[in-house]
C-alpha cells in the first residue's frame, strides 16, 4: 500500500532537530521524500506496524506530530502531479 507519510517537529530546542533528523531517517529508509516533511512510502501491513513503531519512539508526543494518509494499492490514479515528481512506483527498484 502506499502512504504519505507528513511530520512537524518542534524544533524550537536543540533536542528538537535532533528528533527531526531521526524522523526524516527512520522516513528514507522506507520511501522517498516528496517536500520537505512530506515522504511516499510503499509498505505491506508488517512493514507499517515496524515504521510506526520506529517513529513512535524517535518523536515527542507532546511537542511534534507524524500523519499517515493511506492510499492504498490502486494509488496511480489517486495522484496528480504538477512540477517536479518523484512518485514511488510499484515493483520498481528503490535505490537508497
Amino acid at each position: 500500500m502506499l502512504l504519505v507519510i507528513t511530520y512537524d517537529v518542534n524544533t524550537t530546542q536543540s533536542a528538537g532537530a535532533k528528533r527531526l533528523r531521526k524522523v526524516s531517517k527512520i522516513c528514507e529508509r522506507y520511501g522517498i521524500r516528496v517536500q520537505n516533511s512530506v515522504f511516499e512510502v510503499l509498505v505491506d501491513a508488517a512493514q507499517l506496524v515496524k515504521l510506526k513503531q520506529e517513529l513512535t519512539e524517535a518523536m515527542d508526543s507532546e511537542q511534534d506530530s507524524i500523519r499517515f494518509y493511506r492510499l492504498g494499492n490502486s494509488y496511480q490514479h489517486k495522484i496528480d502531479t504538477l512540477g517536479r515528481t518523484g512518485l514511488l512506483q510499484s515493483g520498481e527498484p528503490m535505490l537508497l
